[in-house]
Parts: C-alpha cells; structure tokens; sequence
C-alpha cells in the first residue's frame, strides 16, 4: 500500500491566505476598538468615583464649620454671638485652601432661642445654579 499525503491545489491555498490576511486585519481592529472603549468606560468610572469623594468630602467639611459655630455658642450659653467671632467664622468657611469650601458662605439666623446655621457653597467647575447647602439648628435652652 502507497500513502500519499493529500496533496492541496496551490491556487486554492493562495486564495485562503489572501482571504485570511484581510480576516486576521479586522480582526485585530475590532478587538482595538473594544479594548479601547473598555479604556475609556474605566477612565470615566474612575472621574466619577472622584466627583463623589471630593462631593462627600465637601459635606462633611460643612458639618464641622457648622458644628464649629454650635459649639461656640453653646460654650457661650447664647445663640447670640459677637459679631467679629461670625465673621472669623464666615472668613475661615469662605477660605477653601485652609479648610473652608470653595466659594463658601456660612450665616447665623437668631430668631427667639433658635439659630439656624446655613453653609453654602459651589464645587469648583460646578455649571450654573448647581449649589450645595448645609443647614443645622441650634437651641440653647
């Protein structure tokens, strides 16, 4: 018995490896263009997950400028406090780079024995209107 190999015509393997070139081609783009928007999903994920830190680290910060002024006027036992105190407190709020918020603004309404203190303020790079605001109240009885 003689066994031969198969022997394959050349001009249809010619034919498959032209055909397989351009197959091999698209598809190294299209695995490009998934890697490359899986990329960019991370990327934005990650610009997110930011925003919310530096958002939550922002309302935080306004609960303790807050709670700084509530604990300045329970030492003093008033909900009234001096004038220079309010604004040494509304400077150090208003002052972003020494632990304030930025564009922030702190105000004390008295009415009775009530103080409602208010902290406001706008993110950096925050479009139109898009204001924050903190609000406590404080009863000195």
């Amino acid at each position: 018995m003689n066994h031969q190999p198969h022997s394959i015509d050349p001009a249809l393997q010619g034919r498959r490896r032209r055909l397989q070139r351009g197959v091999t081609l698209i598809e190294v783009m299209v695995a490009l263009l998934l890697f490359s928007a899986g990329l960019l999903g991370l990327v934005s994920l990650q610009a997110r997950a930011t925003q919310y830190s530096i958002g939550a680290e922002d309302s935080n910060r306004a609960a303790l400028l807050a709670n700084e002024i509530a604990a300045t006027m329970w030492t003093q036992r008033s909900v009234v406090v001096d004038e220079d105190v309010l604004a040494a407190w509304d400077a150090r709020v208003a002052d972003a780079a020494g632990g304030g918020l930025p564009n922030g603004e702190g105000t004390v309404a008295v009415t009775g024995a009530v103080a409602t203190v208010t902290v406001t303020w706008r993110p950096v790079g925050a479009l139109g209107d898009a204001g924050h605001r903190y609000q406590t109240q404080v009863v000195i009885p």
